[in-house]
């Protein structure tokens, strides 16, 4: 745990929380999605850092 160096890894958690808040708060505002609301819950919070992105290019309808 002492070998961690914290200054590289901090800003990374603190974008992929981010990432994923401001998705699933998209989400739950957002009427229709490509594909169903639960299975886009799923792919934000398990698919780390790529299932936000994922969601914000291919999950939303326009």
């Amino acid at each position: 745990m002492a070998g961690i160096n914290w200054a590289l890894i901090a800003p990374i958690i603190v974008i992929q929380l981010i990432l994923m808040v401001t998705a699933l708060v998209d989400l739950g505002r957002s009427e229709e999605t490509n594909g169903p609301k639960i299975l886009w819950v799923f792919v934000i919070l398990l698919i780390s850092m790529i299932g936000p992105i994922l969601y914000f290019v291919i999950g939303r309808k326009r």
